[in-house]
């Protein structure tokens, strides 16, 4: 019995360092790419505006709000040309996309720079749709600072010349970090093994009208 209980601690220990590791070694990765204001970031080719959550009126949550107004501003200042909202849109009752769209449109983004990626589910398939559906080549990641990591380490795993920049705070900070070691661990995941999104579907060149993609 004493031999078990010490095997079981030495997994347990074992594991748990692997995981600190990884975890560690993306944020390692990414840190040089990350930007914490619109001003400091370098000019790109598109702002991908990762989601969260939005309220049944359609209202977006003060993280969502943060990201698109990162965003906008990233575009008013002509640091970006096109902007991707990417976010679960699986139900009709879950809209992750189309309100950010409007929202922006509305603060002045003309809505043909405005491309919605309807199939985002997780981060991961996000950054692989930007690549093979949207052809996007490089771009800011726009996010809060406890996602932008793992955000910009898997783009980069998948070949996108890609940074971040940070979009205020969200919420509860224990909270996000400890979501972000399972989050971390199956992105890493995901890498290794290649897993394609669950949708892909027709092109959507970045370069092209993106009033093609709100329906």
């Amino acid at each position: 019995m004493q031999h078990v209980l010490k095997w079981g601690v030495s997994l347990f220990v074992g594991t748990v360092a692997l995981v600190a590791t990884a975890v560690f070694f993306a944020a390692e990765q990414a840190a040089p790419y990350i930007y914490q204001s619109a001003a400091a970031a370098p000019t790109t080719t598109v702002a991908l505006v990762l989601g969260a959550s939005v309220y049944q009126d359609g209202t977006l949550s003060p993280v969502l709000a943060a990201r698109a107004d990162r965003a906008v501003e990233l575009y008013m200042q002509g640091k970006v040309h096109k902007i991707l909202v990417t976010g679960d849109n699986s139900a009709i009752s879950h809209n992750e996309v189309n309100p950010v769209g409007k929202y922006m449109a509305a603060a002045g983004v003309p809505k043909e720079d405005i491309f919605l990626d309807h199939a985002g589910f997780d981060t991961y398939s996000s950054m692989y749709r930007a690549r093979d559906v949207f052809t996007i080549a490089q771009m800011a990641i726009v996010s809060q600072p406890f996602h932008l990591a793992r955000a910009v380490y898997i783009a980069r795993s998948l070949g996108i010349d890609a940074y971040g920049v940070a979009a205020g705070e969200g919420g509860d900070f224990f909270y996000n970090e400890l979501r972000e070691v399972p989050a971390t661990m199956k992105a890493l995941v995901d890498l290794a093994i290649g897993r394609e999104p669950k949708y892909l579907g027709p092109l959507h060149p970045i370069e092209g009208d993106g009033t093609e993609t709100w329906e």
